[in-house]
């Protein structure tokens, strides 16, 4: 069952919170799900490639796009195209509940989306995800913008809990 905003606001009262490091915790705790926002943009620029096997795993490398702190404002533009993106929040999913992330209608309805996996019952860490942008005028994106809304479902019962490479992962 997904959890609600009753459920969600509980688990922000555990240690570790649920979510930490939030901007806005009464507008990032939604009805059915809790906002993660940006920090971090990042642009491919090299080839990524995996196996059945995580030794054969080598992961793209990237480049920062710095948000445009001249004056203060902290907009980026991006072009079409797809890009990493490290949200600000730092989770603590406990080993009974596991999320999915869908992206904000909003972001939808500027012709762009995000990609997410599984955020895996006991994983701690930053969350990387991938923005793809597919309005061919572009878009354009400030530096704490809420983007995706983590939905929180609840286990029957609880698991070992995750241990994979991006355990505790920072960005």
């Amino acid at each position: 069952m997904i959890l609600s905003k009753n459920e969600i606001t509980e688990l922000m009262r555990m240690n570790p919170p649920l979510v930490e490091d939030m901007i806005d915790p009464e507008t990032q705790i939604q009805v059915n799900g809790c906002e993660l926002t940006v920090d971090r943009i990042f642009k491919f620029t090299g080839r990524g490639s995996i196996a059945f096997g995580n030794s054969e795993r080598v992961l793209s490398e990237c480049t920062e796009i710095l948000f445009d702190d001249d004056d203060d404002d902290g907009w980026i533009n991006l072009a079409a195209g797809s890009y990493k993106i490290i949200s600000r929040e730092i989770v603590h999913i406990p080993k009974d509940i596991i999320a999915i992330a869908r992206p904000r209608s909003s972001l939808l309805r500027c012709g762009a989306s995000v990609e997410t996996a599984v955020w895996d019952a006991g994983y701690e860490g930053r969350s990387e995800c991938l923005l793809i942008v597919f309005n061919e005028q572009g878009f354009r994106i400030k530096k704490g913008a809420r983007v995706i809304q983590l939905l929180l479902i609840g286990l029957k019962s609880e698991t070992e809990g995750y241990r994979g490479a991006y355990q505790g992962y920072m960005g």
